[in-house]
């Protein structure tokens, strides 16, 4: 693949990162004041942004603090992807599940926290609730062929879907019972580890193909 540069240009870098900073506006404007009570020109003032370049990313208020929800997803399936070859795929996204939850350059320590805020005020929030659904049915999407890839080419195809629905399910619920209590963030990453590996373990699939080339669990 010489010849190919598979980094993000400038133009797609700075879109990401105007990005992330409108969401990180609206997931603090919705946890202090939920979504009824902001508006897209609030959210826009937050981020220092005009409401012209808030449509510029977003249809809507709520869509808004998607691109914070899906970081998460995006890290985990990116180190999932790079886990060293000599372990199980069970050991792979529990490792991979553990590691999603640190800050990283883009995406500050606070963010989790605003989460948690977010969270809070997403239950009585139809449009703030399509968007959690939405970001975690398309983890599922985007984890499904990294999990192909480390089941084995004689996978069924059934069984690596209900896996990738399996860890994303798990991911999620870390995530919403962490939020419902006032633990510390570092809490995290164990429960991640923990509710990815109680619904992905004891998959038939992880051990029913020779040819894993990680072996079965």
């Amino acid at each position: 693949m010489s010849g190919i540069d598979p980094r993000p240009s400038l133009t797609e870098r700075r879109k990401a990162a105007t990005q992330q900073e409108i969401a990180l506006a609206a997931a603090r404007l919705f946890a202090r004041r939920g979504a009824e009570a902001t508006t897209a020109e609030d959210i826009a003032r937050e981020a220092g942004v005009s409401l012209r370049t808030f449509y510029r990313y977003f249809r809507a208020k709520e869509d808004a603090v998607a691109p914070l929800l899906a970081d998460g997803v995006r890290q985990w399936i990116g180190l999932l992807s790079a886990e060293p070859a000599g372990l199980t795929s069970p050991e792979a996204l529990e490792r991979s599940a553990r590691a999603a939850f640190g800050p990283t350059a883009h995406r500050p320590a606070e963010a989790l926290e605003w989460t948690r805020g977010l969270l809070r005020v997403m239950a009585g929030d139809p449009g703030l609730q399509a968007v959690w659904h939405r970001v975690h049915h398309e983890s599922e999407l985007a984890l499904t062929p990294v999990l192909a890839e480390l089941a084995g080419p004689a996978a069924d195809p059934l069984e690596i879907r209900l896996a990738a629905a399996a860890a994303s399910t798990g991911m999620r619920i870390a995530v919403e019972t962490w939020a419902a209590t006032d633990d510390p963030t570092d809490q995290v990453p164990d429960l991640a580890a923990r509710c990815v590996g109680e619904l992905t373990r004891g998959l038939r699939l992880w051990g029913r193909h020779p040819s894993d080339p990680h072996g079965p669990s």
